[in-house]
């Protein structure tokens, strides 16, 4: 969508042949220019050049989408994926949101896009550390909306629900009852948001479903709000129909 309205664009992931495809079908559909660079940005070192890089660039937007989550029992899970996921669902977005913000409001322009989800809404037994992840985004973004009020620069956060991606798969998200609930498309959600991010709006919740759903968590009992989600997340045992 950048692309089509002429932005040049920086790509930034860990997959660096997949970026440079990307990058080059881009450039010769839209005569832009994509830049790859390959990052992990749950790693400090590489996170903090990453963000030193951007912090000289005059960009005009920042969209932070990198993030994955896990699903199963905490207790059980492996530490350093969990800690791996806090530092790129919430250090990355930190990190990386100062880099560009000041320049910014220094002239006066721009745009900042981040990824939460309806899971910060409430806790989300089974996926703990991404629900918690996921309302750090949600809250971070809408204050920070909030401070730049009047300044010429706009933070939106976009709020989908579950969304046909890659992440349902690596996650295992994609076998649990939410996911079997039904989904949104990648390029619907993108659409909603790129859309309230070119608007100024602080936050889009995506789809009419996942707007009641997220009114209704304001009113119901957190236990009840937990039972709920963790029923959801939770993967029925093999041979289960329920």
């Amino acid at each position: 969508m950048f692309a089509a309205e002429g932005h040049d664009l920086i790509l930034v992931a860990r997959r660096l042949p997949e970026l440079q495809a990307l990058g080059a079908e881009l450039e010769q559909r839209h005569r832009i220019r994509a830049r790859a660079v390959a990052c992990d940005l749950t790693g400090e070192a590489a996170l903090s050049a990453l963000a030193n890089e951007v912090r000289d660039l005059d960009l005009d937007y920042l969209v932070n989408n990198a993030g994955f989550g896990t699903v199963g029992v905490f207790a059980e899970l492996d530490a350093e994926r969990e800690a791996a996921m806090v530092a790129l669902n919430v250090m990355a977005v930190v990190r990386l949101t100062r880099a560009v913000l000041p320049g910014m409001i220094a002239r006066r322009k721009g745009r900042i896009l981040n990824i939460g989800s309806t899971a910060g809404f409430q806790p989300g037994p089974y996926m703990a550390t991404y629900y918690a992840t996921k309302a750090f985004v949600n809250h971070f973004s809408e204050a920070l909306a909030y401070e730049v009020r009047g300044t010429g620069v706009s933070v939106t956060v976009s709020c989908p629900g579950p969304t046909t991606s890659e992440f349902g798969s690596v996650s295992g998200l994609d076998r649990s009852r939410l996911f079997r609930m039904g989904t949104a498309t990648s390029a619907s959600v993108a659409r909603e948001a790129y859309g309230a991010m070119q608007r100024g709006r602080p936050m889009v919740v995506h789809g009419l479903r996942n707007r009641v759903l997220a009114l209704s968590t304001r009113f119901g009992p957190r236990a009840l709000l937990c039972a709920i989600t963790g029923y959801l997340n939770r993967q029925p045992v093999a041979g289960t129909t329920r």
